[in-house]
């Protein structure tokens, strides 16, 4: 399976999920890859300062010839995480061609889900070329006791683009876990920011696996 997390609107958390997705899909003992198409490499940052290898394979392919070198990279592993460029370019559109599935992480806010219409649209034109391709929004940073995931779902929900039942909310454990080259799953295993991984995971590989 190929998932690539993509949203045009920086500051959603893409690269978070990104990570945390591939280090649920490697805990299973499944060969990951993620492939870093940020040309800002904070993946690949994230991978640099930790003191241990993760448990997945990082490398850097922020090429707009993405869907046509992965398949090479991509043997032997049993799934593969891109993490998508910032905004929409003809990078995205090749990690769209290259994927199974698109991941659309969504801040719980009016402005980030009208953000979104720009990326469902480049999907609805992918999927002239590939039918096999499906995707989902998830919604990101949500602020724990408050309706707006809930809201974000229902607002999201005109875009005809399915949407995730588990949500990850606002922790400072994602940001002390990235600081150090870790992932919640490390640094706080059992806490709800790791159970809200499990569970994105888990749908992920329900669903689309």
């Amino acid at each position: 399976m190929i998932v690539a997390v993509l949203n045009q609107k920086g500051g959603v958390g893409k690269t978070t999920v990104a990570l945390h997705l591939a280090a649920g899909l490697a805990s299973s003992g499944s060969r990951v890859l993620l492939v870093d198409a940020d040309p800002q490499g904070s993946a690949r940052d994230w991978a640099a300062v930790r003191q241990t290898a993760p448990a997945f394979t990082v490398v850097g392919l922020d090429r707009p010839t993405l869907h046509r070198d992965l398949s090479d990279l991509a043997a032997g592993y049993a799934h593969v995480v891109i993490d998508g460029p910032p905004r929409v370019t003809d990078l995205t559109r090749s990690a769209i061609l290259a994927a199974d599935v698109v991941l659309i992480p969504v801040q719980p806010s009016p402005l980030d889900v009208w953000a979104c219409s720009e990326i469902v649209g480049l999907i609805k034109e992918a999927s002239v070329y590939t039918e096999r391709l499906k995707s989902a929004s998830v919604v990101n940073r949500k602020i724990v006791g408050t309706a707006m995931g809930r809201d974000a779902t229902q607002a999201l929900a005109a875009y005809e683009v399915p949407v995730l039942e588990s949500q990850i909310a606002q922790r400072i454990a994602f940001a002390e876990a990235l600081a150090s080259g870790q992932t919640v799953q490390e640094t706080t295993p059992g806490s709800p920011a790791a159970e809200e991984i499990t569970a994105l995971v888990n749908e992920v590989l329900g669903s689309y696996a």
